[in-house]
């Protein structure tokens, strides 16, 4: 006889207490495979490397390969997880990405930010954008535009890497140490355009520079024709969060404005990492 079904207890068609909290089969089976495919998720979305293989997320999980396959399939053909048929290895998908990206935006900080991102509009004329950073990738969030008529639009939720474009390098540079080390070791530096810094040594230097002035300048790093000037947005914990930019036509992003947008930028981003919960030392 099925849990479900009705049986006697002193009052007709009355469940008994038993039959009343005791899970079917079937939702035991429900229950205990959607506790393995969030398993495999929080393991992929952990993973040191951008993707990863079955048998690695077996041991992991302490889980048989053949379930770890089950559930990784039924993840790919969701698009919460690519799977390279070269490698045979997973990553997060654009399911995954669309899913992070809604519970960002449901967050305080777009909120936050967005009173400062106008603010650095109106003082610019330029987009100014919030990123935030995704494992060893950052994404863009939110944007206000630029009023001028040929002027920056970025793809929100799109990843981009951490070593090419200012709101990449501003993130990348105020990373720890040992994270920054452990980028610089295990992640390609994939040319962009003509001018994405590829080289490691010449990379440290420039996030030693950014770290120094407090913002990160790109002139066409990521995309050709295209400037931008960002600064670190840090968590209470000290960590970063992201990155708040300003972006525009390279022939409208002289030296001389280079300078001044640093400077706008590094105090929105102070401004909401202070809202945030942020203390600097000292302050």
């Amino acid at each position: 006889m099925r849990a479900d079904e009705n049986v006697s207890n002193g009052d007709t068609g009355r469940l008994s207490s038993a039959a009343r909290t005791a899970p079917t089969a079937d939702e035991g089976q429900t229950s205990s495979g959607i506790e393995r495919a969030l398993q495999v998720i929080f393991a992929v979305a952990a993973a040191k490397e951008p993707d990863i293989g079955v048998s690695e997320l077996a041991r992991t999980l302490g889980l048989s390969k053949a379930v770890v396959h089950r559930v990784v399939r039924t993840l790919v053909a969701a698009d919460f997880f690519s799977f390279d048929e070269r490698t045979r290895r997973y990553r997060l998908g654009p399911g995954a990405v669309g899913v992070g990206l809604a519970a960002m935006a449901q967050m305080e900080v777009p909120r936050i930010a967005q009173p400062y991102l106008e603010n650095l509009v109106a003082r610019t004329k330029e987009t100014a954008t919030l990123s935030v950073r995704y494992g060893t990738q950052r994404m863009y969030l939110t944007q206000v535009l630029s009023p001028q008529e040929i002027h920056m639009s970025v793809q929100l939720g799109r990843l981009y890497p951490l070593h090419a474009g200012g709101s990449s390098k501003a993130i990348l540079a105020m990373m720890g140490p040992d994270e920054i080390s452990e980028y610089l070791d295990s992640q390609e530096l994939v040319a962009l355009t003509p001018i994405t810094i590829q080289d490691r040594d010449r990379l440290a230097e420039e996030l030693e520079l950014i770290r120094q002035r407090g913002y990160a300048l790109s002139l066409g790093e990521r995309q050709q024709g295209a400037a931008s000037v960002a600064a670190a947005v840090f968590q209470a914990n000290g960590r970063v969060y992201g990155s708040i930019s300003v972006c525009g036509p390279v022939s409208r992003l002289s030296a001389g404005k280079a300078e001044e947008y640093g400077r706008l930028v590094k105090e929105a981003a102070a401004e909401v990492s202070r809202q945030l919960g942020f203390r600097a030392v000292g302050s």
